[in-house]
């Protein structure tokens, strides 16, 4: 009975587990929705450049992420169905899920241990371009898009190393304007937080998605070495009973127990003689 008492906490942890595995997957599809249609990164992605490398990083965060939580929420899912219904086709279909999801994880890790300021940097980059086109440069399309971007961020300029500024960019911000925080500090503070967002989320996602393949595992063998068949074709997780070995075939069953005429009555097919005689008596009581 121990076996079944760890069985039935796997499956709680299971259940438990899944939930928090669909909430980590809302989760980062919320926070890559927010990446591709929120106003600060868009605003830098519509940028007219030639050669802007931010936006192709962008459309990269997006697929990825929507893929991510695809995975995680099938995942959680199928792994919560097939812990109710005790199926182990799903169950093996959401250890897949988790798997997968495992291996973006990884590489998505890997990718912010080696550039963890990629992001920073093409976003910074992508404002020098258009701050330096529209001090030099005369045209309104570069002056929309630095008010764009300075209006969204709610800062105005950047500070000179030398602590100098030329007549242009003193007039870039004029009353409020000037009041407002350095661009580049301003871009760089709200970066580095959805970066820790970012961070958070790839490390609750690992730890997850580990737990759960061992709990999903765990689960499949039990299903596999411990089930037995119920009249439905399906697997369920219920110890046989003691008094009574399997069946065989009803041909070798009748032979086995008309080969003992005088000895002792086959114990299951006792048991099925004395529930079909409770059935007649139950029907001869109803007429």
């Amino acid at each position: 009975m121990e076996h079944w008492s760890r069985v039935k906490i796997a499956k709680c942890q299971m259940l438990v587990t899944g939930f928090f595995v669909l909430l980590l997957g809302l989760s980062v599809a919320t926070m890559v929705t927010f990446i591709h249609f929120g106003d600060h990164f868009a605003v830098i992605g519509h940028v007219s450049l030639e050669r802007n490398q931010y936006e192709a990083m962008r459309r990269w965060a997006f697929y990825v992420g929507i893929s991510l939580a695809g995975l995680l929420s099938l995942g959680a899912a199928l792994s919560a169905t097939a812990t109710v219904r005790e199926a182990q086709g799903l169950m093996a279909g959401g250890f897949l899920c988790f798997a997968l999801a495992f291996c973006v994880l990884v590489q998505v890790a890997f990718w912010r241990f080696r550039n963890p300021t990629q992001v920073e940097d093409a976003v910074l980059d992508t404002y020098d371009l258009v701050y330096d086109q529209a001090v030099r440069n005369p045209l309104r399309s570069w002056q929309w898009d630095l008010t764009a971007i300075q209006d969204t961020f709610l800062c105005c300029g950047k500070k000179s190393p030398l602590g100098l500024l030329g007549s242009l960019e003193a007039n870039l911000c004029q009353g409020e304007e000037a009041m407002r925080e350095d661009c580049l500090q301003s871009i760089g503070t709200f970066l580095r937080t959805q970066g820790s967002i970012a961070s958070t989320l790839t490390s609750a996602g690992l730890a997850l998605t580990v737990y759960s393949m061992m709990l999903s595992a765990f689960l499949w063998f039990a299903i596999l070495s411990r089930c037995g068949l119920d009249r439905k074709g399906r697997y369920a997780l219920t110890p046989r009973t003691r008094d009574c070995q399997p069946q065989e075939p009803s041909l070798f069953r009748r032979t086995h127990c008309e080969s003992a005429p005088h000895g002792p009555q086959c114990p299951c097919e006792a048991e099925t003689f004395a529930d079909h005689s409770a059935g007649c008596l139950d029907d001869s009581q109803w007429l």
